[in-house]
């Protein structure tokens, strides 16, 4: 018997999907979990201090631009729509602030976390001095 009110099927799946990021990431820890955040700053904001993450972390650009920063690449711009993304573990990440001063940021961020470690943990001045040879060139 048919059901008169089955709505024809969507061939709009086939179509739907984009790829925005592909990457091979290291190792995920053992009995990661998962949490997905949002981040959100007011226009010209510097965001959280030099941090890391305790596991590889996959994010996206909502709104606004994000000056990006990790330990040994060059700083850069991700903006609306773009992805990023940082391996965790034991590499810095220096910046993740508003690149912009007339416009709020707005982010989204995966995080594989280890069990029993905080998702996110500063890094000290002593630290950071320790490793400034491991830091990109900035622009001037």
């Amino acid at each position: 018997m048919t059901d008169t009110h089955e709505q024809p099927r969507s061939e709009a799946w086939k179509t739907a999907l984009t790829v925005l990021q592909e990457v091979a990431p290291p190792v995920i820890p053992e009995g990661a979990h998962v949490m997905t955040v949002q981040i959100e700053y007011p226009s010209g904001d510097p965001g959280t201090p030099p941090h890391r993450h305790s596991g590889p972390a996959f994010g996206y650009v909502l709104e606004g631009e994000m000056r990006f920063e990790l330990e040994g690449e060059p700083q850069r711009i991700v903006r609306t729509g773009e992805t990023f993304w940082e391996p965790g573990g034991d590499v810095i990440h220096y910046q993740d602030g508003n690149a912009r001063t007339d416009a709020p940021l707005r982010f989204l961020v995966t995080m594989h976390c280890v069990p029993g470690q905080p998702m996110l943990v500063l890094v000290d001045d002593d630290e950071l001095k320790r490793r400034a040879h491991l830091r990109a060139p900035r622009p001037t």
